[in-house]
Formats: structure tokens, sequence, C-alpha cells
């Protein structure tokens, strides 16, 4: 069964959302890792740590991006 051809619209628009979701899952693993340091006195520990999180949560996003798109060739 072949796939329903999408808009050019809304395939710019999940791409375009791409460097949105990378910053915010890499942002949101620095930010609780810095609230969770303040919180235990572990500093550093703690933020690089969730920001490895957020790192590896950022590749995530790419990597199923690609998938998506060799998916649609």
């Amino acid at each position: 069964m072949k796939k329903k051809p999408k808009s050019a619209f809304r395939e710019l628009a999940y791409y375009s959302s791409i460097g949105l979701s990378i910053a915010f899952s890499i942002f949101i693993g620095l930010f609780i890792g810095v609230a969770l340091d303040r919180h235990f006195d572990t500093t550093p520990i703690l933020t690089l740590v969730f920001l490895g999180f957020g790192v590896g949560a950022a590749f995530s996003n790419i990597l199923r991006a690609i998938k998506r798109s060799q998916d649609l060739e």
C-alpha cells in the first residue's frame, strides 16, 4: 500500500520544527540539571548528566527525522 502524498507546507512545517525540538530538549535537560544541582548542592554533576540526556534526546529527534525523510522517498 502506498502512502498518501503530503502537502509541501506540512513537510516544511515538520522540518522547520526539528530545530526547535532539538533546542528545547537540550535546554530542558540543562534546566532540570541546574535545578537539581541547586537543590542537592551537587554542582556540576547533575547538570552534566541531564545535559547529556538532553543531547541524547536531540540526537533521537534527528534520527527520527532522518528515518522519516527516507520513508518519504
